[in-house]
């Protein structure tokens, strides 16, 4: 192979872009090694930049070493990747808070790192999608939930979960748990929770409201089955059916399904972690008629590495169309899974472009 040829078969290779971009996410995906060197490197490599008739690729390191190259001395192709060095540190900081009876402090958290407190903290957030912070609520929350079901007393649980005292608990145990803790240890026992089953043009659909605004819509093709949903979250809530007062509440989501346009003018009873929340408030500024992808969504609510678990957040979304996850698709565009259906998601977004 002339050096012509070379240089063209190297440039139209698509890992050529992602060294010229040093695209740290392409570590451990290939590596590359340089003939006027002697070296092989990283994708993210910080030195200069080979000419391509220089260049080979590899798919592991030992291809290259085979090959005669030994690994470059600046980003040490032989040892983990930056990338891994990091995950591992917030593996570490994450198991330390969920094994630490008091939630340590960011100093703590960063000092255990080995990192300053801003880069540890934005490295948690870009590799979690979440603050140590919200980290940390959702690790109690968990531990509450657990908490609530085995300890003699609520005041027990609460210690027990981690909180310093009631009144820091009782100040966020209403967006928590969406009731009061006994309630909730009972199995949401006393919470009456108003229901309807009816048509609409994409099947079955369940609207719920508690106390505090509709806390589910759910869409089937089986009613029996989606009252069943509703009855397993809440084994021993007071499930109220066939009120006719709630009837017209039903009538408006409906309407709302048929019509998007005319918006759905309902209190929401939205319950979820911290991360979850900032996701379904993102979808619910996207507009009627357009769409956005999971890594869009993530960029929005400054996460920019967590659209996974963005696309997880969408599929715990009990609110059909008033959280509209149905608005978020692949980067390419296409459709992606949805807790009710693809075929529901495409005719919801067809009816919005339509209007």
């Amino acid at each position: 192979m002339n050096a012509s040829t070379k240089v063209i078969a190297t440039e139209n290779d698509p890992r050529w872009r992602a060294l010229l971009e040093r695209d740290a996410q392409a570590d451990g995906s290939f590596y590359y090694s340089v003939k006027t060197t002697g070296v092989y490197c990283r994708p993210s490599c910080a030195a200069r930049r080979p000419r391509p008739e220089n260049v080979r690729f590899y798919d592991s390191r030992e291809e290259a070493e085979q090959a005669g190259f030994r690994p470059c001395r600046r980003c040490r192709p032989d040892a983990p990747s930056l990338a891994t060095q990091h995950a591992e540190k917030i593996a570490a900081a994450c198991r330390l808070i969920a094994d630490s009876e008091t939630f340590p402090s960011l100093e703590q958290l960063a000092q255990s790192a080995g990192m300053s407190k801003y880069h540890f903290h934005r490295l948690f957030k870009q590799v979690t999608g979440l603050t140590p912070r919200g980290y940390a609520a959702a690790q109690r929350k968990q531990r509450l939930d657990n908490a609530l079901q085995k300890a003699d007393t609520v005041t027990d649980a609460i210690y027990d979960a981690g909180y310093s005292s009631n009144g820091h608990f009782y100040g966020e145990s209403d967006q928590l748990l969406g009731m009061t803790p006994s309630e909730y240890r009972q199995g949401g026992s006393n919470a009456a929770i108003r229901f309807a089953v009816g048509e609409c043009a994409l099947g079955s659909i369940l609207v719920a409201q508690s106390a505090r605004g509709v806390c589910a819509i759910f869409l089937g093709d089986d009613p029996e089955a989606l009252v069943h949903e509703l009855q397993d979250r809440f084994p021993k809530a007071q499930l109220i059916g066939d009120d006719a007062d709630f009837e017209r509440v039903i009538a408006k989501v409906v309407g709302f399904v048929e019509a998007p346009q005319i918006g759905l003018d309902l209190p929401l009873d939205i319950r979820g972690a911290a991360f979850q929340q900032r996701v379904w408030r993102a979808l619910q500024e996207i507009p009627s008629g357009a769409t956005a992808s999971y890594a869009d969504i993530a960029q929005r609510i400054g996460s920019p590495k967590s659209a996974r678990a963005v696309a997880r957040a969408c599929a715990a979304n009990l609110l059909a169309v008033a959280i509209p996850c149905h608005r978020v698709v692949r980067s390419d565009g296409a459709l992606s899974g949805y807790r009710w259906g693809v075929e529901r998601k495409q005719a919801l977004l067809e009816r919005e472009a339509q209007e």
